[in-house]
């Protein structure tokens, strides 16, 4: 721990390294419960692996952009570690495997000496920021999103309104209409917009995917820049008070909004405004760190053997750019999967011949930005060297799919082992499709849909299927139809069939060939809605019949041994199942947090730390009475009627009162210390019932 203390420059970070720390020799100890800590060290990137007794470690990349010092310190730590493989995210994250517990202390400290950081990119939080991978070069986009999605990142980092909601919160960028950035399956989504010269964005709210997907409402057409963050900050604010907590499967924002509708939610928004301290916030744009191309003096020489190759691969993987005489080059990465000494030279390739920088993508690939026309034959030569230069970039070739049964808890199915499969069938059998955009093919091992498998053209999902003998073999379902229309409107995909795992490539066959022979000129969004989701299933239903499986059937791809099926706890948004007494000690914490930042001037988190130990009190006070609820407003009104209403605790008001002045007050350093008072206050009255309610009950057993 000392290490940590002189090691690491920024007090803040230091200390979230140290309770991580801290929490996890308190584990060890069985000092704590392992819900607990579960959901401590998500919302540090520290995430439960199918494998027992090692961890997965997501460090988070806001909008996908990485310097190449940043690239090799990751590479540094994975190969110290882990494994020394790198694995893209969905989310533009980088994961690494197999880590030992003890050690993410360690690691995390070694990887913010490059300012890389795990904080939140797991649990109850504000995930990853998205952002569409070209955004600053795109020739359609109206103004580089990244300051923005920048500054979203840096605001609700550490921000205590966010750190334990009942489920994950979803943010993206979109850099034009195009909506690359996938706004209306996401929380909240911001398309660029510009009206009477002023910067702002449309803003969509409660999209999701998962078992049950929802299409994102629109909440503004058009939202100023300045309000962003104040609007993302309300909307946070009444996720975590109303958001559903009891259920997992019900706990995102979309059923909160489904529940109580779009214009009360918005009400309730507007109710908190009192309790935010910046009204306006304006991104500084200026001095944003901007990405400066490196200064090249001479070109090197480099002979292509294979001129037909590199022409495909121009046609690709070139990216046009609106910074004249660049352009940018997409690298298909497979299943985003790639190693440490293939992450330290592209580094240094994009360092010294590019602009020091490279983006992941939301199909699990990279974009370097900032390559001089010039210079696409040397890069391609040094790509080649990589492995890195296989075309199809974003194209119907390159299959997105999560880790599945690899690694994940959740996982059902192979997914990558399916999608190496289908890629095969394509570059083999359609090597005329290499070039196709119109073909989104996406997989994921499970129903979470971490592989967007549902907003797919051609989906897949991991399942099993039994026969009537009771066996258990991997399926897949399969989903067509699904489609980003741009503009934040998009199609989820339907549900057609599910088939044994094995047929998943006679399957697509099926439907390329269709695809090929039907389509007339239409793309595949067109062609599906033409023929209709009855067609589909007609050619595609023997494919389920369970009856004639062979023993083939029963080992999933990439694997040797007969399929088991094995579905863990999901940790993705755990819900915490607290003692009693460890909610006393975590609201002491809280009002001590709520202390510091008053301390520093820092009102509105020292209220909203304040607010929590609140709340934290009186649910434990339910718990006391077997009463679980599902939401902080329930909590607040339930603790009225049995304890209040009742006499059974007397305080000078009703809770409701007491609590809810965080939306009737200003943040202010006098409401700030009166707030805190009024959280240590309550805290004493209900450990002091809990303690002569615990010694009437001994006495009397």
């Amino acid at each position: 721990m000392k290490s940590f203390r002189t090691e690491i420059e920024n007090p803040v970070v230091e200390k979230d390294i140290i309770e991580l720390a801290d929490k996890i020799a308190q584990y060890n100890n069985l000092q704590i419960d392992e819900e607990k800590f579960r959901s401590l060290r998500l919302a540090r990137g520290v995430y439960g692996q199918r494998q027992q007794g090692v961890q997965m470690i997501r460090i988070k990349l806001p909008y996908g952009k990485v310097k190449s010092n940043q690239l090799h310190r990751i590479a540094n730590v994975s190969d110290e570690y882990s494994t020394g493989k790198l694995h893209i995210t969905t989310r533009q994250d980088i994961q690494i495997h197999y880590v030992d517990l003890n050690r993410t202390p360690e690691l995390w400290a070694e990887l913010e000496k490059d300012d890389v950081t795990l904080r939140e990119a797991c649990g109850n939080t504000v995930r990853n920021v998205t952002a569409s991978e070209t955004a600053g070069i795109d020739i359609d986009e109206p103004f580089d999103v990244s300051p923005y999605a920048d500054a979203v990142f840096k605001f609700f980092l550490r921000n205590p309104f966010c750190q334990e909601m009942g489920r994950k919160f979803k943010v993206s960028f979109s850099a034009s209409d195009a909506d690359s950035g996938l706004s209306y399956m996401h929380d909240l989504g911001f398309i660029a917009k510009i009206e009477n010269e002023i910067r702002g964005f449309k803003v969509l709210i409660a999209g999701g995917l998962g078992s049950q997907p929802r299409h994102a409402d629109v909440l503004y057409e058009f939202l100023p820049s300045d309000k962003i963050i104040p609007t993302m900050e309300g909307i946070l604010r009444v996720f975590d008070r109303y958001g559903e907590r009891k259920s997992r499967g019900k706990a995102r924002l979309k059923f909160l909004i489904n529940d109580i509708g779009l214009e009360d939610f918005k009400d309730l928004v507007a109710a908190e405004q009192n309790a935010i301290e910046f009204k306006s916030v304006e991104i500084d744009v200026e001095n944003y760190e901007t990405t400066k191309p490196a200064q090249i003096s001479q070109i090197p020489e480099v002979t292509i053997s294979d001129k037909k190759q590199f022409e495909i691969w121009k046609s690709t993987n070139v990216i046009p750019q609106k910074q004249k005489g660049y352009v940018a080059i997409g690298v298909k990465v497979l299943l985003g999967n790639f190693y440490t000494d293939t992450a330290r030279k592209l580094a240094d390739l994009v360092s010294k011949y590019a602009a020091s920088e490279i983006r992941f993508t939301l199909r699990q690939n990279l974009i370097i930005p900032f390559v001089k026309e010039e210079l696409l034959e040397f890069f391609y030569s040094e790509l080649t060297k990589l492995n890195f230069a296989e075309p199809g970039y974003n194209k119907a070739v390159d299959i997105t799919a999560c880790p599945g049964t690899d690694t994940c808890n959740l996982g059902i199915a192979s997914s990558t082992g399916i999608a190496e499969k289908l890629e095969d069938v394509i570059k083999t059998e359609y090597p005329q499709l290499l070039a196709n955009e119109d073909l989104v093919i996406k997989i994921s091992g499970c129903m979470n849909a971490c592989g967007q498998h549902n907003m797919a053209h051609i989906g897949f999902q991991g399942m099993s299927v039994r026969t009537p003998e009771k066996l258990v073999a991997p399926a897949l379902q399969v989903l067509l139809g699904g489609g980003n229309l741009g503009n934040g409107k998009g199609i989820f995909a339907d549900k057609i069939v599910k088939i044994p795992s094995k047929r998943g490539p006679e399957a697509l066959r099926r439907i390329l060939n269709d695809f090929e022979k039907n389509a007339h000129g239409s793309n595949f969004t067109e062609y599906y809605a033409a023929k209709g989701k009855k067609y589909f299933y007609d050619f595609l239903s023997d494919l389920q019949d369970a009856t004639n499986l062979t023993q083939d059937d029963f080992i999933d791809w990439g694997n040797s041994e007969t399929y088991v099926q094995e579905i863990g706890i999901g940790e993705c948004a755990g819900v915490v199942i607290d003692l009693i007494a460890t909610l006393f000690l975590e609201s002491e914490e809280k009002i001590e947090k709520a202390k510091e930042s008053h301390q520093n001037r820092v009102y509105s988190n020292a209220i909203y730390h304040a607010y929590s130990s609140l709340v934290n009190s009186a649910k434990a006070m339910l718990l006391s009475e077997d009463i679980s609820t599902n939401s902080h407003a329930n909590i607040i009104q339930q603790f009225d009627e049995v304890f209040i209403s009742s006499d059974k605790i007397g305080l000078e008001t009703t809770f409701s009162k007491l609590i809810y002045q965080i939306q009737e007050q200003k943040p202010t350093a006098v409401f700030s210390e009166k707030y805190i008072e009024d959280a240590s206050y309550f805290l004493q009255k209900v450990r002091e019932y809990r303690k002569l309610e615990t010694s009437f009950l001994k006495e009397n057993q």
